[in-house]
């Protein structure tokens, strides 16, 4: 099988491990390996340096490269995992600009000698088209650019625009990139360009595009013709374009692999909106490609969506390199070409692959992680202690302990794991739980180590003494699971003056007068309106006969925060314009428009 390509916008890098079937293993090996991928670009990991962890930085046979955003917190980011058994980068930089420096250094990367470079920096005259400058364009952790030597990897997040604020940011990123490729393949490389570009290229890549155009007073020619769009179709063989082409951009060159495979297709989406349910409908958008130097298109054997692979608002899209391409009329193995020269010779390998040949753009040279690679199996026990029943029931066995800190961690291997924090609090915590049980296996650990969880709990009640001295603790573990002796005696009835209170109290007491009419209405009515408020309200019924959701309105304008009843179904193929179908409905109403309704008498 040919080297693999795979783009995933996994809307956190934490976020997939919810879900099937990445939670069986929680690794990020096992899920590459799912994905059968050897170059995966992930967009939108959502982390902070200080938040990386080695189960997403010291991946066993991968190296990574990262671009986290400079000021952010929790927000974008791109990193580019390598499968070392299959490829290896030759050069490595992030950014679109250049004007980043490599860790440890103060030169930026368009400033480094020209056989350290990967080169196609916008010019000074191209930075100039931009509302932004360099050091913004690229402070929010957006792109990776991996050189081999077959083609130049870049892959991107590319900015969305959910406001007018961020119209002026996204063409100047996008212009800036758009230069950058262009520059690259004007020196004679290749290129592929993968990511998360935030853009519908056609009508049929969009589920929306006729709401979108009605909305926004647009008609087909307009639509395709707003900035990103018309940029992106520019820059593809077989674009859309109308009127006279921009300057600079007078050639098209670049091609859409994924949609080569699939022309026509209909419904071929990557990225559904998950506040309104879309993804069951299948009503979204393609805005995640694979696209390539046009003199390559030939070197793809396959390419598509995984509709089917769930864990993110996105889908994963791949696209296969075929295992020998000619290249200038020579064939050429791609083991060849993705890997240092001399590292594979017709495909065969002829050199192995070792720590020299990492980059210093490689999160394995990350100082937290620097110099720990062969050392850190020493502070990773709770694999292993995962990884094998027989070893926990070797220590049941032996030493008889309580099994409660190891088996619990065994029960919880398949438990969400919240945060990149939680998940080493519960691995250090795990550790230290599982030294203890095996000290207390081996029956060194001293009495009273057993009895100080008794006395810590008993200390925050009143103690009960007793001749017998039961209240005194726990003498032995067989004595914690057994039941506890009552020690509460019964009164004495030969006291004196118990007779006469037992006669106080069989006195007949005065009768009360029968609450009036009045006071069971008023009684009645005050027990209804308590109930009103504490009880869930009465859902409206759809057009489907269903109760309806509640749903607040969080769009900015007069309605902001008001809440709404609406279809519970998810939104189909067709949107809002669905009627008379299994899916969502027109149904809604204003809360207060609906609480008004019940509470009309009758």
């Amino acid at each position: 099988m040919g080297i693999r390509i795979t783009t995933w916008n996994v809307n956190g890098i934490r976020n997939p491990f919810g879900y099937q079937p990445w939670r069986d293993k929680r690794t990020f090996e096992g899920m590459f390996d799912i994905l059968e991928a050897d170059m995966v670009i992930f967009q939108e990991t959502k982390i902070q340096r200080k938040d990386l962890r080695d189960d997403m930085v010291l991946v066993p046979g991968w190296d990574n490269y990262w671009s986290l955003p400079k000021h952010k917190k929790g927000y974008s980011g791109v990193v580019i995992y390598t499968r070392n058994a299959t490829c290896a980068p030759i050069r490595a930089e992030e950014g679109i600009t250049g004007i980043l420096t490599p860790p440890n250094t103060s030169t930026s990367f368009r400033e480094l000698p020209a056989e350290e470079q990967i080169g196609g920096y916008p010019t000074a005259e191209q930075l100039s088209e931009a509302d932004y400058d360099p050091a913004t364009l690229d402070s929010e952790g957006r792109c990776v650019i991996l050189e081999f030597p077959a083609f130049v990897l870049i892959g991107t997040y590319c900015p969305a625009e959910r406001d007018e604020t961020r119209t002026h940011y996204r063409t100047s990123y996008l212009r800036v990139l758009d230069a950058r490729i262009r520059n690259l393949v004007k020196m004679g490389k290749r290129v592929v360009w993968a990511g998360d570009f935030n853009i519908s290229r056609e009508e049929i890549d969009t589920a929306a595009a006729q709401e979108n155009m009605r909305k926004n007073g647009l008609d087909p020619v307009q639509w395709i013709s707003t900035p990103a769009r018309r940029m992106f179709n520019q820059l593809l063989v077989g674009g859309k374009v109308h009127g006279e082409r921009d300057d600079g951009r007078e050639r098209p060159i670049m091609w859409d692999v994924c949609r080569s495979f699939h022309e026509g297709r209909k419904g071929m989406y990557t990225c559904w909106e998950t506040r309104v349910n879309a993804r069951p409908g299948n009503y979204g958008s393609r805005i995640d490609y694979v696209v390539c130097s046009h003199d390559m298109k030939d070197w793809f054997s396959d390419a598509n969506i995984q509709e089917g692979l769930m864990g993110s608002d996105h889908c994963p899209v791949y696209a296969v390199l075929k295992d020998t391409v000619v290249v200038d009329g020579v064939k050429r193995h791609m083991l060849d070409m993705v890997n240092p020269p001399g590292m594979f010779v017709n495909g065969l390998r002829k050199q192995e692959w070792t720590t020299k040949y990492m980059l210093p753009m490689s999160g394995k040279l990350i100082q937290e992680f620097d110099k720990r690679q062969s050392i850190r199996d020493m502070f990773t026990r709770k694999p292993t202690l995962l990884k094998s029943k027989s070893r926990v029931e070797e220590t049941h066995t032996n030493g008889g302990a309580v099994d409660t800190p190891v088996t619990a961690a065994i029960a919880d291997a398949d438990a969400p794991m919240p945060s990149e924090e939680d998940d080493m609090n519960a691995l250090a915590t795990t550790v230290s739980n599982a030294s203890a049980n095996t000290k207390g296996a081996g029956g060194k650990r001293p009495a009273k180590a057993l009895e100080a969880p008794t006395a810590a709990k008993r200390s925050k009640t009143t103690p009960l003494t007793t001749s017998n001295g039961l209240g005194k603790g726990q003498q032995s573990l067989k004595g914690f699971f057994s039941a506890k002796t009552s020690i509460t005696q019964a009164p004495k009835t030969d006291q004196p003056g118990a007779e006469a209170t037992a006669e106080e109290l069989q006195a007949p007491a005065t009768p009360r007068a029968p609450p009036s009419v009045e006071e069971e209405a008023a009684g009645f009515a005050a027990r209804q309106t308590w109930g009103k408020l504490f009880s869930k309200p009465v859902a409206p019924k759809c057009e489907h006969g269903e109760p309806c959701k509640t749903m607040l309105t969080k769009k900015p304008g007069a309605n902001c925060g008001r809440s709404f009843w609406m279809c519970a179904r998810p939104l189909g193929p067709n949107g809002k314009q669905e009627k008379g179908t299994q899916w969502r409905c027109n149904t809604f109403i204003w809360a207060s428009d609906w609480d008004a309704h019940a509470a009309e008498p009758g």
